[in-house]
């Protein structure tokens, strides 16, 4: 069974959670550390769902990376932006 897990970048560290899995969260110093006890921390949630009989959800949350052309959108900003009173266009 997979589960999206949403990885982010704080100042000093990284942390990661399971939209699909409330309060199942990890931080550590490296990327790799915080996949690693995410994957822990999962499994651990699954199993006290299971024995507190609760049932496993079913894992609907996806993650996707959309590629956004930054040179296109500050083309647009400059183009955009407003210009001072009395100014040319």
């Amino acid at each position: 069974m997979n589960f999206a897990v949403v990885l982010e970048k704080a100042e000093n560290n990284y942390s990661a959670y399971v939209p699909d899995l409330p309060g199942c969260v990890a931080a550590a110093d490296t990327l790799d550390e915080t996949i690693q006890l995410i994957r822990e921390a999962i499994e651990f949630h699954l199993e006290g769902m299971l024995l507190h009989g609760d049932s496993i959800p079913e894992a609907t949350s996806r993650c996707v990376e959309v590629e956004i052309d930054l040179n296109r959108i500050r083309e647009a900003a400059r183009a955009n932006a407003p210009r001072p009173t009395g100014s040319a266009p």
